[in-house]
């Protein structure tokens, strides 16, 4: 019980972080390799201290890790927490697949 509690809440925690479409663009763009935050805000138009709040959020989430290398402070993404709600979207579509050919045998009969 406990474990399904922490799991839901780190799911709904992956999901409302990636329901927004900047932070997404970020983590697409962290996937091809570390970024340090000035690069990853290069393409949106806002201030650092809003790319700032997203990093946050991704940071809390468990999609990303800052770390420190001299003066450099490079993010990168930590695929965990993705592959733990893709495996949860697995088994809602397997079962919405099994659903879905059970009532087409019954409507068939």
């Amino acid at each position: 019980m406990v474990q399904q509690l922490t799991s839901s809440v780190h799911l709904n925690a992956t999901f409302a972080a990636l329901a927004h479409p900047t932070r997404r663009a970020i983590l697409t763009r962290l996937a091809s390799g570390d970024s340090s935050v000035s690069e990853l805000a290069e393409p949106f138009e806002m201030s650092m201290p809003a790319i700032s709040k997203h990093l946050k959020v991704l940071q809390r989430a468990g999609l990303i890790e800052r770390g420190r290398e001299a003066q450099w402070r490079p993010c990168r993404l930590a695929a965990g927490p993705l592959k733990d709600a893709s495996d949860w979207l697995s088994i809602i579509a397997a079962s919405g697949r099994k659903r879905s050919i059970a009532s087409r045998t019954i409507c068939a009969s």
